[in-house]
C-alpha cells in the first residue's frame, strides 16, 4: 500500500521528533482514521501529494528559538488555510504555529513536565464537549511557553500555574495543546481527539482492514507484469509470512518463496518453520541451509550495526542466487523481492528531524530497511509498510493465516546475531543460548501467559562469572531474560513475572544449559531502551 493510494480522510504527522509521535498515530488509526507520519521538514509538494483532511504538528525536544530547530515548509500556512485544512500543533507544533503566525514564545519562567492540571477556559473549538472551569489530569513536557498570542487566537485552557494549555482561531482553522494528549497519562486526551477529529475536521471514521486488504491486492496485481516472477524470503516470523500470503493471494504461483536458515535461527526454528508452511500455509518454499556462508561472514565482527549489514548483505546474494536457478529452470529471471518491513521498522531507521542530517540518531539498520545493499537488482513489495503488527495480525487473520500463527513472538531480521552482543562466532554461544531461550519459551507456554507476552527471549552475555555448581567453582557465562508487554513495538514495558516463576526458570536453565552459571531478568522499558538488545 503506498501512501498516495490514501486520499481521502488522511490524518498527516509532521515529526518533529517527539518520542510520542508514533503514538499520535496508533490512537488516530485505533478510531478507524488512517494516519501517516512523516518528516516535519517535508517539501509541501509531497505534503499536498498525500492530500490530507488534517494536519497535526507533533511534540519535540528542541526549543523554536534554537538555530536549525526543525519547522515545517514556509508555505504550508498559506496551503492549509487555502485548502480549510485544519492544523493541531502539540507542545512543539503549539510553539511553531504561535512563533511562525506573529506571536511569541519565551523560555518559560517555570517549566512544566509530568501530570499537570488544566483547566478549561473556552469550550467552542477544542473543548466543545467541555464545560469552563472544567478540570483535566494532562502530561506536560515543555520548557519555552506562549506569551503573546498572534492575531484572532484565544487561550482556551490554562495550567494551574496559570500557563497557556491550549489555544484556536477557529476562523483560519489552527489549534494548539501544550501538553500530550495520546499518553496514557492525559486519560482526557483521546476526547480532545475524537472531537478536534470528528467535530472540527469532520472526518468520518470509515477506515478498515477490509480496505486495506482490497487497496493492496490492487496495487500489487498493477504493479507485477502478467509474466513477472516475484520471490520472498520467509524468516518463519508474522510479518513475512502475512506479507507473503498476500502477494501469493494477488498473483499465485508466480510467488517463489525462500527459507534460509542463516545459522541464527533458533532451537529447531528451521524444522518447525517449513512444517508450519507445508501443512498449514500451502506456500511454495524452498529451503537453503546457508549457516556457513553468514557465520563466516559474521567471524570476529563486534559492531552491531556491521552485524546487520552483512546480514542484509547476504541474504540478498542468497536471493540472487535463487533468482538465477528460477531463471536456468523456469526460463526468466524475478523481478521483484517481497519484505514484510512494518511502519516501526521504517520509523526506527528514519530518525526525525532536527540535527542537520536527513539519517542521523538512527535507532538501528533493519536489514529490510537501512541494510539492504544500494546495488540490489530486485524491485521492493513492501505491502505492509504502512502498518503497525497488530494491523498485520488482524490483516494476516482475514486472509486466513491460522491464529496460532499470527500469535507468534517477534523474531529479528538478523536472528540471534543481536541477542549475542559482540562475534556470534565464538566458542558454543548460539548452541549455549538456543538452549536458555527454549527453556524460556516453553516455560511461559507451559505457565499459559505466551499470549500476554509481546516478546520473550534470552541473551547470551559474553562475559564469565564465578559461580557454585556441584560443590565446585565455576567460571560460566550469563544468560539475560527479555519478556515486554506492547501494543505496537514502538513502546514496551517490561513483564511482571511471578517470583516463584522466575526462581523455577533460573533453576531450570543452570541446571540444564551447560556453560551456564547466572541468569538475570532484564527490567528495562522502551524507551530508554530498545526490546532487542542490539
Amino acid at each position: 500500500m503506498g501512501a498516495q493510494a490514501i486520499k481521502t480522510n488522511l490524518v498527516l504527522i509532521l515529526d518533529f521528533g517527539s518520542q510520542y509521535t508514533h503514538l499520535i498515530t496508533r490512537r488516530i488509526r485505533a478510531l478507524n482514521v488512517f494516519s501517516l507520519c512523516v518528516s516535519g521538514t517535508s517539501t509541501l509538494q509531497s505534503i499536498a501529494e498525500l492530500n490530507p483532511s488534517a494536519i497535526i504538528l507533533s511534540g519535540g525536544p528542541h526549543s523554536v528559538h534554537a538555530q536549525g530547530a526543525p519547522c515545517f515548509a514556509p508555505e504550508l500556512i498559506h496551503y492549509v488555510e487555502s485548502k480549510n485544512i485544519p492544523v493541531l500543533g502539540i507542545c512543539y507544533g503549539l510553539q511553531l504555529i504561535v512563533q511562525k503566525l506573529g506571536g511569541q514564545v519565551k523560555i518559560a519562567g517555570k517549566h512544566e513536565y509530568g501530570r499537570m492540571e488544566i483547566e478549561v477556559a473556552k469550550v467552542e473549538g477544542l473543548f466543545g464537549n467541555k464545560n469552563v472551569g472544567a478540570k483535566q489530569s494532562v502530561w506536560m513536557s515543555h520548557g519555552d511557553e506562549a506569551v503573546r498570542l498572534p492575531e484572532g487566537f484565544e487561550v482556551v485552557a490554562r495550567s494551574n500555574q496559570g500557563a497557556v494549555a491550549a489555544i484556536e482561531n477557529r476562523a483560519r482553522g489552527f489549534y494548539g495543546l501544550q501538553y500530550h494528549p495520546e499518553v496514557t497519562h492525559s486519560p482526557e486526551g483521546m476526547d480532545t481527539l475524537k472531537y478536534f477529529l470528528f467535530d472540527i475536521c469532520e472526518i468520518s471514521a470509515s477506515w478498515k482492514m477490509q480496505d486495506i486488504l482490497d487497496e493492496e491486492l490492487k496495487v500489487i496485481k498493477s504493479t507485477v507484469g502478467p509474466d513477472d516472477l516475484v520471490i520472498c524470503g520467509l524468516s518463519g516470523g508474522v510479518d513475512s509470512t502475512v506479507a507473503a500470503t498476500l502477494v501469493h493471494k494477488a498473483i499465485g504461483d508466480r510467488l517463489h518463496c525462500l527459507f534460509v536458515d542463516n545459522g541464527l535461527l533458533r532451537w529447531r526454528e528451521r524444522e518447525r518453520v517449513m512444517e508450519t508452511f507445508e501443512r498449514d500455509l500451502h506456500l511454495p518454499v524452498t529451503c537453503v541451509d546457508a549457516s556457513e556462508q553468514f557465520l563466516s561472514k559474521l567471524k570476529g565482527v563486534t559492531d552491531p550495526e556491521k552485524k546487520r549489514k552483512i546480514i542484509g548483505e547476504e541474504f540478498i546474494n542468497i536471493f540472487d542466487s535463487f533468482g538465477q536457478e528460477l531463471k536456468q529452470k523456469l526460463g526468466k529471471e524475478p523481478v521483484y523481492l517481497v519484505q514484510g518491513t512494518l511502519y516501526p521498522d521504517v520509523i526506527e531507521s528514519c530518525p526525525p528531524p532536527g540535527s542537520g542530517s536527513t539519517h542521523s540518531h538512527t535507532i538501528k539498520s533493519h536489514h529490510n530497511v537501512g541494510g539492504l545493499p544500494k546495488n540490489m537488482k530486485l524491485k521492493l513489495i513492501e505491502p505492509l509498510k504502512l502498518l503497525f503488527k497488530d494491523e498485520v495480525r488482524e490483516l494476516g487473520k482475514i486472509i486466513g493465516v491460522p491464529q496460532g500463527f499470527l500469535k507468534r513472538h517477534p523474531f529479528p531480521g538478523p536472528g540471534l546475531a543481536v541477542r549475542v552482543p559482540g562475534d556470534v562466532t565464538l566458542g558454543n554461544h548460539l548452541d549455549t543460548l538456543r538452549k536458555a531461550d527454549e527453556i524460556f519459551i516453553q516455560s511461559i507456554k507451559d505457565a499459559g501467559i505466551y499470549d500476554n507476552i509481546w516478546q520473550a527471549f534470552a541473551v547470551f552475555l559474553p562475559v564469565l562469572t564465578v559461580g557454585v555448581q556441584g560443590d565446585q567453582r565455576t567460571y560460566s557465562h550469563a544468560i539475560a531474560l527479555r519478556a515486554v508487554t506492547s501494543h505496537d513495538g514502538m513502546t514496551a514495558d517490561w513483564y511482571d513475572f511471578d517470583h516463584k516463576f522466575l526462581a523455577d526458570l533460573s533453576t531450570k536453565i543452570c541446571n540444564e544449559v551447560v556453560g551456564v552459571n547466572r541468569v538475570l531478568m532484564d527490567i528495562t522499558s522502551k524507551p530508554p531502551s530498545t526490546i532487542e538488545w542490539e
